[in-house]
């Protein structure tokens, strides 16, 4: 009695602020309805329906690949039979090089041509019984090969290499300026074994360590080399020129004759060298090719400069990039036991290349013109003779 005489006496604003103006509970529903519990419902439903909506596009797509495998099966033979054709699938349309999200019969063809050049019979209709068709240029499809296989014709690239020697790498085709011949580029210590060696010794393709055997494997034969220099007269022949050995010994046979005592001595000049390089002439014309495996081809040369982005394609790497780190460089190259020799002008690059990628030519990146030619490395560094040099010293050009 007494409590409810004190509560009736207050007045009704006693109780503002005291108490919240609304029941508790239904404040407390307010705020679970518009929480994260609420959000998080939300996302799930949002995701169900996007999952849903993925669901039907994946059925729609695997229905319209069915449609297309069986439109496949039935003009498959017939699209094969047109010229230029190498193959047919399903795949996404393209437009203007972009994809789009539009299943279609592909078409794959050796080569794009305009429809002016190709027969009616071999044009390939736009939609065939229904289902849309696109046209895909994928080049000449070829088994795959090891750049240490056997190759006829042999593109520059692969293994090759002196019949006495390990293996290297077949560089480039080059022209002879005085005859034309189409002839094969490489390293001295590669078709010519370190000057060891005379025109018409047999080359090998691939070389004698990638199983390479004479007669059998013989892709050309040595034409002429540029002879290395090398420190304390190392190398094929001492080092010494043949022709000063020929004159010292019938010199020194016409001194004994006459009875002199005095006789002659080959005096081996040490001089710096500019490149490692040689060429052989194949046994046909059509045993080589000219597009470089991974580059194709190389026309015109460039001169290397400081940060130029470069590619090589080699025997043991195969295709690698790099930068042109340093130019006219002087280096000293050990060649095992044929002794060191010393090399000035070079071009260094960053490591691209392992034992056997000897001969590799050296491009520009972005031209394909040609840069230099491998001859030496490390696990860091790879050396090049600028091919300036190398065209000059062997009388050669690209094509």
């Amino acid at each position: 009695m007494q409590r409810e005489s004190i509560m009736s006496t207050l007045p009704p604003t006693a109780f503002r602020g005291a108490f919240p103006t609304e029941a508790p509970s239904f404040k407390l529903g307010r705020a679970f309805a518009r929480g994260p519990y609420f959000a998080l419902s939300l996302a799930v439903r949002r995701a169900d329906q996007e999952e849903a909506v993925q669901q039907a596009a994946r059925r729609k797509i695997v229905a319209t690949q069915e449609q297309i495998r069986a439109v496949q099966a039935r003009v498959r033979a017939e699209l094969l039979r047109k010229a230029n054709v190498v193959g047919v699938g399903i795949g996404f349309k393209e437009k203007g090089g972009q994809r789009t999200e539009e299943l279609c019969l592909v078409v794959l063809v050796e080569k794009k041509l305009p429809k002016e050049e190709l027969a009616p019979e071999d044009l390939v209709p736009e939609v065939i019984q229904g289902v849309t068709t696109d046209v895909k240029e994928v080049g000449k499809i070829v088994a795959q090969q090891s750049r240490t296989d056997r190759w006829r014709p042999a593109p520059p690239g692969v293994s090759i290499g002196h019949w006495a020697i390990t293996a290297g790498t077949f560089g480039a085709v080059v022209r002879d300026r005085a005859s034309g011949s189409r002839l094969i580029l490489s390293n001295n210590h590669v078709l010519a074994n370190s000057n060891d060696a005379s025109p018409g010794d047999p080359i090998l393709q691939p070389g004698p360590a990638d199983g390479g055997h004479h007669p059998q494997d013989r892709l050309a034969e040595l034409l002429r080399f540029v002879r290395i220099s090398f420190e304390g007269g190392g190398g094929g022949n001492g080092g010494v020129c043949p022709t000063a050995l020929a004159v010292v010994r019938v010199a020194n046979r016409l001194a004994k004759l006459v009875g002199s005592k005095w006789r002659l001595q080959a005096v081996i000049a040490q001089q710096a060298n500019r490149v490692d390089a040689a060429v052989a002439l194949p046994i046909a014309d059509d045993a080589i090719s000219d597009a470089i495996l991974g580059l194709g081809e190389v026309h015109g040369t460039v001169a290397p400069s400081l940060g130029m982005q470069v590619t090589k394609s080699g025997r043991t790497t195969a295709v690698s990039t790099g930068t042109v780190d340093v130019i006219d460089a002087t280096v000293r190259v050990s060649y095992g036991a044929a002794g060191t020799a010393l090399f000035e002008g070079q071009i260094v690059t960053g490591n691209m290349s392992a034992p056997g990628d000897s001969g590799s030519l050296l491009v520009e990146s972005s031209s394909r013109r040609a840069v230099g030619l491998l001859f030496a490395g490390s696990d860091q560094s790879t050396i090049y003779n600028p091919i300036a040099d190398v065209l000059s010293a062997l009388d050669i050009e690209l094509p």
